[in-house]
């Protein structure tokens, strides 16, 4: 019979955690040490944000991380992100927000980060964060949060358990995420050939490009009541933002965050994340930051396509040519005037209702992936919990299908 004790999470590790490097932008460098943040990790797994960020040199040999270190978010909405650190990281460091902990050799660091990531540790990191302008949990706080664990063994098999299990519930997320990526692929290739074919890379030859204020009228109206923030995220999507993740977009520093209306078929761009994809086309109605354009195809023009257009020409670093700087990594297309007389391809009504088509018939997919993804990250946690509070025997448990309510 497996015999589970309570223990204190300090009790099964090295230290009682060790907070990351203390840097800022300033001091990141082109190649070097790898940095990891906050904002690298979610549900998990390792998300780098852009290509990963670098710091030159380390003040000391306890900044460095080796495999089976497990990284815990001290901040956050809500903290308690978690990471086990892989082969591939080990060299790598941590910044400030970020708590490590470095499992003893009688634990099992795989255990250990599905610990952290079940449902009861969760809970206590949410009913005990201390907040301020953000949630905070501290190291000290994490060492002495309490469950119950197995031996060394028992932990092993439990991982493995979990490995197999975890593995084949996001094999058949990735699976669909692959195919509308592969559709997505196909409609930027069409629209790329547009772009190739056209004056602005054929300046003799090509098909004419216009300004974009010929071919989208900017529309300004008011705000309405009872309606959502609409945002226009990185990844092209322009939705309410409780729809989504509360990431992947910059909040507008404006003092009036809901200044103008936004219809469904609207095309949106973000006047300083544009650049980063931030343009697209309008699923859904409600109110958005003076930040943004807003704008309606003029004649037989596809809001689709055309959303798309911009969005590939932003991408190419087409765009960011006729704008001024104003912050890193930033270029400003608040000014229409400036925005609105870069040329941009004039592609055939015909053809853009194709492509404008297809996009359309894409978001069904994409709907369907959001329920897909949400439904997997609950049967990933319940099934966490359930493993690593001993609720069954992993041992007989592989005849189970414990992927019940995700489908391929």
């Amino acid at each position: 019979m497996t015999v589970w004790s309570k223990v204190r999470l300090k009790n099964l590790c090295v230290d009682a955690g060790q907070y990351g490097l203390n840097t800022s932008a300033e001091n990141y460098v082109e190649s070097g040490v790898r940095l990891l943040r906050t904002t690298d990790i979610s549900s998990g797994r390792l998300t780098p944000t852009e290509d990963g960020v670098f710091v030159s040199d380390l003040p000391e040999e306890r900044f460095t991380l080796k495999e089976g270190d497990i990284l815990l978010s001290r901040s956050g909405t809500p903290p308690g992100q978690s990471y086990l650190v892989r082969a591939s990281d080990a060299g790598a460091t941590f910044a400030g927000y970020l708590v490590r902990f470095r499992p003893l050799w009688s634990a099992e660091p795989r255990f250990l980060a599905y610990v952290a990531r079940s449902e009861p540790f969760q809970h206590k990191i949410r009913s005990e964060s201390v907040a301020s302008t953000i949630q905070n949990f501290n190291a000290e706080r994490y060492a002495n949060i309490d469950f119950r664990a197995p031996g060394l063994e028992e932990q092993r098999r439990i991982a493995n358990f979990l490995d197999a299990e975890i593995g084949k519930i996001d094999d058949l997320v990735s699976k669909k995420e692959r195919l509308v990526s592969l559709m997505d692929e196909r409609i930027n290739s069409q629209v790329l050939q547009y772009i190739g074919s056209s004056q602005l890379v054929r300046h003799t030859t090509g098909h004419p490009a216009l300004p974009i204020r010929r071919i989208l009228t900017k529309v300004v109206r008011p705000a309405v009541a009872d309606v959502g923030v609409i945002t226009a995220y990185r990844d092209g999507q322009v939705t309410e933002r409780s729809l989504r993740r509360a990431e992947g977009y910059t909040l507008s520093s404006s003092a009036d965050p809901q200044g103008q209306s936004v219809q469904v078929g609207d095309v949106v761009v973000h006047g300083l994340d544009g650049f980063a994809g931030a343009i697209g086309t309008s699923e859904a109605i409600g109110n958005c930051s003076p930040v943004y354009h807003v704008c309606t195809p003029t004649g037989d023009g596809d809001a689709y396509f055309l959303g798309r257009l911009l969005r590939l020409l932003a991408l190419q670093g087409y765009l960011g040519n006729f704008a001024t700087s104003t912050r890193e990594r930033a270029v400003d297309f608040r000014n229409w005037d400036l925005f609105g007389r870069i040329p941009i391809p004039v592609v055939p009504p015909d053809g853009q209702r194709e492509i404008g088509d297809r996009i359309k018939g894409l978001r069904p997919l994409r709907e369907l992936i959001v329920r897909s993804e949400t439904l997997a990250a609950e049967r990933r946690q319940a099934l966490i919990t359930a493993a690593v509070s001993g609720q069954f025997d992993v041992s007989t448990a592989s005849g189970r299908n414990v992927t019940d309510g995700v489908t391929a």
